[in-house]
């Protein structure tokens, strides 16, 4: 979840894609519409899938949201 007192300073459109990490390891990621994400958790390595998210804030930590299995879009990570 969002901390207001500590709100994310980086926003990045997210562009799903199997091998190409995002600029930064986001800490939350915002969905416009809602899907399945892939993505690549930051403190392992592994992608893990999460189905049906709603729109609004997943807070995950990730390093990448792969094409594969990923049906949500309108995705901004937020670092």
């Amino acid at each position: 979840m969002s901390d207001v007192s500590n709100p994310a300073g980086r926003a990045e459109t997210v562009t799903p894609h199997d091998s190409t990490n995002l600029s930064v390891p986001c800490r939350s990621i915002y969905v416009g519409v809602t899907g399945n994400i892939t993505a690549v958790m930051a403190d392992t390595g592994t992608a893990q899938l999460f189905s049906n998210v709603p729109v609004g804030i997943l807070p995950i930590r990730a390093t990448r949201i792969n094409a594969t299995g990923t049906t949500a879009t309108n995705m901004v990570a937020l670092s």
